[in-house]
C-alpha cells in the first residue's frame, strides 16, 4: 500500500493549526454554539481521506443510516487503530485548545471535572471505563442521504465538542447537505442553524450540550445535530474524542 497517498501528512502541519484564531473561536462557541475552521484540509487531502472509504483494513465497523433509522442514502465507517496519521494529527492536535474551552464550560456550569491538556490524558480516562475503540469515522451519503439530529455518546465518559470537516465540494459534487445544528433551552422551542460548509473547512460544534447566558447565570441547552437532505454525493470527516465502549 502506498502509504503517502492513503495517509497524508501536510509539511505545513503547524501552519494548519497556527492560523486557527482560538479566541474567536470561544467566542463563537459561546454566542452560537459553533465555530468555523476555514481551510484546515487541503483538496488534495480531502481527496486522500475519502479515497480510504472503499479500503476496508481502515476500519472496525460501517453503520447503515437507513438500516438504523438514522437517516437514509448513507453509511459511516469508524476507523480502526492505528489511525491514519493525518486523522491521528488533528485529533491529537485539537483537543488542547477545545479542552480549555470545556473545562470553561465546566466552570460556567458549576461542574468539578476538569479535562486533561492533552488527548492522551483523556483516552486514559476513557480507557480506564472500559471504552476503547476509537470513533473518528467517515460519512458517505448518496442522492437523497440525510442524517437525523442526534448525539455521538459512546460512554460514561464524553468529551463536551467534537468537530466535522467537509471532503466533497459543494456545487461540483453535490447540493444540499447543510450541516444541522438544533438547540433546545428550558422553557423555549428550539433553534436551529443550517451550516453549508466549503471543501476542507470543519466546523467544531457540542457533542451534547453547552451553556448559555441566562438571568441567573449560566444554564445548560441540549443539542443535537445531522445534516440535510442531500442531491448528489457528499463525505465528511467526523473527529470525536473519547473512544466507545
Amino acid at each position: 500500500m502506498n502509504s503517502q497517498r492513503h495517509s497524508p501528512t501536510s509539511s505545513a502541519s503547524d501552519a494548519r493549526f497556527g492560523r486557527i484564531d482560538w479566541a474567536a473561536v470561544g467566542r463563537d462557541l459561546g454566542a452560537w454554539g459553533h465555530a468555523r475552521l476555514p481551510r484546515l484540509l487541503t483538496a488534495a487531502e480531502c481527496r486522500a481521506l475519502a479515497g480510504l472509504y472503499d479500503e476496508p483494513a481502515h476500519f472496525r465497523a460501517r453503520v447503515d443510516l437507513a438500516r438504523q433509522r438514522f437517516g437514509g442514502g448513507g453509511d459511516y465507517q469508524y476507523f480502526a487503530n492505528p489511525l491514519p496519521p493525518l486523522v491521528a494529527q488533528l485529533r491529537e492536535a485539537l483537543y488542547p485548545e477545545l479542552a480549555r474551552v470545556a473545562n470553561r464550560w465546566n466552570d460556567q456550569l458549576g461542574r468539578d471535572e476538569r479535562f486533561p491538556p492533552t488527548l492522551r490524558g483523556f483516552l486514559k480516562r476513557c480507557h480506564a471505563a472500559g471504552q476503547q475503540r476509537p470513533t473518528p469515522l467517515l460519512l458517505r451519503y448518496g442522492d437523497g442521504g440525510f442524517n437525523r439530529l442526534h448525539q455521538d455518546l459512546y460512554g460514561s465518559i464524553a468529551f463536551p465538542l467534537q468537530v466535522t470537516v467537509l471532503l466533497s465540494e459543494p456545487a461540483k459534487d453535490f447540493r444540499g447537505g447543510e450541516f444541522l445544528l438544533v438547540e433546545q433551552r428550558a422553557r423555549m422551542q428550539s433553534r436551529g442553524d443550517a451550516i453549508a460548509l466549503a471543501r476542507g473547512e470543519a466546523v467544531v460544534f457540542p457533542t451534547w450540550e453547552r451553556p448559555v447566558e441566562s438571568a441567573r447565570g449560566f444554564s445548560r441547552a441540549v443539542m443535537r445535530h445531522g445534516v440535510s437532505r442531500i442531491e448528489g454525493r457528499r463525505m465528511a470527516l467526523g473527529i470525536i474524542f473519547h473512544d466507545a465502549k
